[in-house]
């Protein structure tokens, strides 16, 4: 009799552990989708949002090309309008005067990199977990670090993004680690408010974010070069840690930008992408 009570105590401490076990991992399950809900609900309404900008942009549709008589059309000048002292892009203007932040519109046709980008020179990280709008949002906003100058402009312009696990955001460029990838979108639209540019890529590649004291390369600290040797010096660093040979590279007198989002590689992983400004 003894020996049917010990077991039956046994059992019900079995069972109690193993309900209790039970919650824990319903618990857990139900976090953890609760939490991938809110990630990829807050991408979505960021995307929807984006899309919503995108609207706002108007372009010139007057063609470049011939009359009926033969005669050439030249391509239309950009439009400039000015708003409370700062002389825009009309194309612009009602983006803008949405948000003063934005600087201008990144593009990489074939992905799904086609954003607006903002600089806050008071606080740089300011919209790392913001929407445009200012609102909170896992996805961020492009942002454009605040050594770059966009209106004189800097060698090198710095566009900050996150790797989104939707897909999102800066993902995409993690795909220049494939030569054919590369092959495929060599070019980059980087529209800012004081003009157009088109990019090619010149490098991509692997990098860490280091201890302040480390004397490796610091692509995240190159803005303008003081000679010719230290824009060579750049340049060459990004091309040597590329894991192919680019079809193009860049002199001293070059205007470049570098796009920069975390890599899972290392614990302060990021992944670069630098372009070559190519034409107006």
């Amino acid at each position: 009799m003894k020996n049917k009570v010990n077991t039956d105590k046994k059992k019900k401490k079995s069972d109690l552990t193993y309900n209790i076990l039970l919650v824990i991992f319903a618990l857990i399950f139900i976090g953890s989708a609760a939490y991938l809900f809110q990630y990829y609900y807050a991408s979505h309404k960021s995307e929807k949002k984006v899309d919503e900008l995108q609207e706002l942009i108007v372009e010139d549709d007057t063609p470049a090309g011939t009359e009926a008589d033969g005669t050439p059309v030249a391509p239309q000048e950009p439009e400039f309008v000015e708003i409370n002292g700062v002389r825009i892009q009309k194309k612009y203007e009602k983006i803008y005067e949405r948000n003063n932040h934005f600087i201008g519109w990144l593009e990489i046709k074939g992905t799904k990199v086609n954003y607006p980008v903002v600089q806050t020179p008071e606080d740089e990280e300011y919209y790392l977990r913001r929407d445009f709008d200012g609102e909170k949002s896992t996805a961020g906003t492009l942002f454009a670090d605040t050594s770059s100058d966009i209106e004189k402009p800097s060698d090198n312009i710095l566009i900050y993004g996150h790797n989104m696990k939707a897909g999102t955001m800066f993902h995409d460029i993690l795909q220049y680690d494939s030569e054919d990838f590369y092959k495929e979108h060599k070019y980059i639209q980087f529209n800012t408010i004081y003009g157009d540019g088109t990019y090619e890529v010149i490098a991509a590649f692997r990098e860490e974010i280091r201890e302040v004291d480390y004397g490796g390369f610091k692509y995240y600290q190159f803005f303008d070069a003081q000679t010719e040797e230290e824009f060579t010096d750049y340049v060459s660093n990004c091309q040597a840690r590329t894991n192919y040979q680019t079809d193009r590279t860049a002199k001293y007198g070059d205007k470049l930008i570098t796009l920069s989002t975390c890599s899972y590689h290392a614990d302060e992983g990021r992944y670069v992408v630098v372009a070559v400004k190519v034409s107006e």
